[in-house]
């Protein structure tokens, strides 16, 4: 198995790490709810993407019309 043939120095380690961060993810609101959503993502709280109803969501105990 091939090794190193010099030791790398911390500053170079530590270089080669900048880009393993976490980042934040970026959020829309939904045009109909109003709540944040993933971009081109339907919203999973009213089922709708660009304007349309795409995915039928069920509703909890709490939220249906009595």
């Amino acid at each position: 198995m091939a090794l190193p043939r010099r030791k790398h120095s911390k500053a170079r380690r530590d270089k080669s790490r900048t880009h393993w961060r976490l980042r934040v993810r970026s959020t829309t609101q939904c045009g109909q709810c109003g709540k944040l959503i993933l971009p081109h993502r339907a919203c999973r709280f009213c089922g709708t993407y660009r304007g349309r109803q795409v995915v039928a969501v069920a509703m909890k105990k709490d939220e249906r019309p009595s």
